[in-house]
């Protein structure tokens, strides 16, 4: 990038001016991590100052039997298949109610697009849930969930989310977002969910009151444009809903091996490898610039590694996620090497090393609690390196 260009776009960044596609094209092509990640800290710090934001959560799938083979995707099992596996609604909350005594303040369900499932499940559970955990918050279901309801159900989506808020949701996740330019996007999916049905439903479901996440799924077999690309269609539905509290970009994991039966079902495979860590920063950071009118960027450090997740919060991210415990998703896919858990001590110990002040959120980005940040006299001398 010449040195006119670079100007610009700081100049652009300082006044807070709005960044175009070509902008975010030249910010991908940058090779100067450091003037990048600067660039995206001043933002995330005039957004949220030296805030890192995580929750208490836990992630439950309830079936991961599922009509679609995503190209990508380790997760999902075929009916009959070693391993398919589907909870009876009493299995659902009793393990739920196992994770009570964690101060769990969100359960995260996700689930696969089972064939046979009847519609009236989902806000059963939802409803049993709630009534087992009445002060957990329920994000429940991504946009192509929503849609294969109202596939198996007859309901069109808006009858479908009055349903469910009434049963207790408070949030849709973000995922099915993927990618959405079509270029791309037949490639990598198998279901009939696309940015038009996606786009649709969370805008429904802003107009009734849900605040919801946005999601990318990034370093596969997409270029830096289909990103900008995506971010920016993104940024039109927040300019007309206001509804996404935050960005979370995904990075695809390569499979080494799936942890459970040995099989590869990830069709990528052979041409793909996972994204860097310089690109998952750069990948952060050009989210944060061109994605203004959003308040928070989340790095899922699940898919990202400790350390990365650490470095993200200077190149644009504020928000850490949470205690997780278990994520099949990502934990049928690889052998990555982060952990299956953090504490909330684990959490705060990594936000203040990193230098920042740890805020305990709920789903609706309230803080619960507010903790203090980095020591200065530990951060002035030498430390043992993290492992």
């Amino acid at each position: 990038m010449d040195a006119g260009l670079k100007r610009e776009l700081e100049e652009k960044v300082n006044a807070g001016e709005r960044l175009s596609r070509e902008d975010g094209i030249a910010l991908y092509e940058s090779d100067d991590l450091a003037w990048l990640g600067g660039l995206a800290h001043q933002v995330r710090t005039r957004k949220n100052g030296d805030a890192v934001y995580f929750n208490v959560n836990r992630h439950l799938n309830m079936t991961n039997v599922c009509s679609a083979s995503c190209a990508y995707c380790s997760f999902q099992r075929k009916p009959g298949e070693k391993d398919a596996y589907t909870m009876r609604i009493e299995e659902a909350v009793r393990l739920a109610k196992t994770m009570e005594s964690e101060h769990l303040t969100e359960l995260h369900i996700v689930n696969g697009l089972h064939p046979t499932l009847p519609w009236r499940y989902y806000p059963r559970s939802l409803r049993a849930l709630k009534e087992a955990l009445p002060q957990v918050s329920l994000k429940a279901f991504t946009a192509t969930e929503i849609q294969w309801f109202e596939k198996i159900s007859g309901l069109p989506a808006s009858e479908i989310l009055d349903e469910l808020i009434d049963a207790g949701l408070e949030s849709l996740t973000g995922g099915g977002a993927e990618i959405f330019d079509w270029e791309v996007r037949q490639h990598i999916v198998d279901h009939a969910c696309h940015w038009e049905d996606w786009s649709r439903i969370h805008r429904l479901a802003h107009s009734k009151g849900l605040k919801t996440p946005s999601t990318m799924l990034y370093g596969h077999i997409e270029e830096p444009r289909h990103r900008v690309d995506h971010v920016l269609r993104l940024r039109e539905l927040q300019d007309e809903t206001g509804g996404f509290q935050v960005f979370i970009p995904l990075r695809y994991q390569h499979d080494f091996h799936d942890s459970r039966d040995g099989k590869v079902r990830n069709r990528l495979q052979e041409r793909t490898t996972m994204a860097t860590g310089v690109e998952a920063l750069k990948t952060f950071a050009v989210s944060r610039l061109l994605f203004d009118n959003v308040p928070h960027v989340k790095v899922f450090w699940v898919m990202h590694g400790l350390s990365t997740a650490q470095l993200a919060l200077n190149h644009g991210a504020d928000d850490m996620d949470g205690s997780v415990v278990e994520y099949k998703i990502t934990h049928d896919a690889d052998n990555f090497g982060t952990p299956a858990k953090l504490t909330r001590e684990d959490l705060l110990e990594l936000i203040r090393d990193a230098g920042f002040r740890p805020l305990e959120r709920n789903t609706r980005y309230e803080v619960i609690r507010e903790f203090p940040g980095p020591d200065p006299d530990r951060r002035e001398s030498p430390q043992p390196m993290r492992v």
